[in-house]
């Protein structure tokens, strides 16, 4: 799949297959998340790959628009490591640049797949912490919830002129 055809159909997808993805396919995923570019460089990024039931569906226990869990086969879990940071807060951006390498790599290898935001929301991040006993300087930005497709989506049409500028306001 071409880089500008998978930005423009990737679509959020909450109904999974029961079949599992592959760990090679994971490994792909992860690569592609951890080749996003990073604030100096710094890449404060960790991720935790859930594959064990009890754990995907315990996280809508605490976040509740994740119900899709409980279908998903995968779950990866994109978190910051404050220690790992060279610029202060940049962590955010950093790690979601990596979400969205690894939301489009699940997309061109034909996974479905949906960004599940916990980091700001307290509950929810005390929730991740609590649940996957993370280090006090790691911070869960978001859950992505991972599968083989069971809906289809058309492409959004999000193009909006209107919201474009040129030199300024």
């Amino acid at each position: 799949m071409e880089t500008i055809e998978a930005i423009l159909t990737r679509r959020s997808i909450r109904k999974y297959k029961p079949e599992p993805v592959p760990d090679e396919v994971v490994k792909e995923l992860l690569e592609a998340a951890m080749s996003a570019p990073s604030a100096g460089n710094q890449q404060p990024w960790h991720f935790i790959v859930i594959r064990d039931r009890a754990i995907l569906d315990a996280i809508p226990e605490f976040h509740p628009y994740s119900q899709m869990l409980k279908e998903a086969t995968l779950g990866i879990v994109v978190c910051g490591d404050l220690e790992k940071q060279i610029h202060d807060g940049y962590w955010v951006q950093d790690c979601s640049a990596a979400t969205e390498n690894l939301l489009l790599a699940a997309h061109a290898k034909g996974l479905g797949a949906v960004w599940l935001g916990v980091y700001p929301r307290e509950p929810r991040v005390i929730g991740v912490k609590e649940l996957l006993k993370l280090p006090d300087s790691i911070i869960p930005l978001c859950v992505i919830s991972l599968g083989l497709p069971a809906e289809e989506k058309p492409p959004a049409k999000r193009f909006i002129p209107e919201r474009i500028h040129y030199d300024k306001w």
